[in-house]
This record gives C-alpha cells, structure tokens and sequence, in this order.
C-alpha cells in the first residue's frame, strides 16, 4: 500500500463508483433513449427512467449518510481523546469554534504536529484544505469510510 498523503487520501468504494453507479448511468441512457426512440411506449420509458433516477439517487443518499454520520462522531471522539492525551485539557471548549471539516482535517495531523496547528486553526482561521496542506507529517488514516 502507498504511503497515504495529501495527493492520494480519497478513497473509492469500487463496487459503488466502479460498477453500481455506471450501471444506474447506463440505464438512464438506455431508459431516456427510449423515450426518444419508443414513442408508442413513451409513458412506460419515463417511469422506467424515473425509477432509475430515484433509485440512484436513494443509494448514494443513504450510503453517504449513513457511513459519514458514523464517520463524523468517530472523528470527533477520536480528536476528543487525542487533545485530552496531549494537554490534559477538554477539547469541547474549543470545538464549536471550528467546522466538522477543519475537525477532519486536523486528525491527519500527528501528535506533535496536532496542538501547534489546532492553535494555529484557531488564531488563523485555516480552510481544511490548508490545514492539510500545512501537515508535514501526514499521519494516515486508512480505515475511514
């Protein structure tokens, strides 16, 4: 496996991006083909293609909800702990004055980098993508969602 970094961290589903989504994609073709070709069963290639639509959009719903609520509380918990491990402190006092995303972002951040860039997250107002970008040891995370 590649050592995980700033330029490589997305992760693919390969059943869903790779097979799922270009099937529900070709059925769309076929199903809006054939309401331009098949006018006798016009009606019927719209609620084919309707139901494709529908069907497509539900699963990408409620994968992505279900996998990033689970994700987003995990992230939260482990950062909790982390900042707990490293201060002695309780990160809550200062959680709500960040995103969930610049949260996310910072636990690539290693321990010793982790509280210096928290600080600086605060004091600055860093995107989550220039705290990624101020890592310079990325620490990966290669069993998320």
């Amino acid at each position: 496996m590649k050592t995980q970094q700033y330029k490589n961290h997305v992760r693919y589903y390969p059943p869903h991006h790779f097979v799922f989504y270009p099937v529900i994609g070709l059925l769309l073709f076929i199903s809006i083909r054939g309401i331009c070709l098949d006018t006798a069963n016009k009606w019927l290639w719209i609620m084919v293609t309707l139901l494709t639509v529908v069907t497509g959009w539900l699963s990408f719903m409620m994968r992505q909800h279900y996998a990033l609520t689970s994700q987003n509380r995990i992230v939260r918990l482990e950062l909790r702990l982390r900042y707990y491990q490293l201060t002695q402190q309780r990160l809550e006092s200062i959680e709500n004055q960040l995103s969930f995303k610049q949260l996310a972002a910072l636990r690539f951040a290693p321990d010793e980098e982790f509280v210096s860039l928290l600080q600086r997250t605060l004091s600055e107002g860093l995107s989550p993508d220039a705290i990624k970008q101020a890592i310079k040891n990325w620490l990966p995370d290669t069993m998320r969602v």
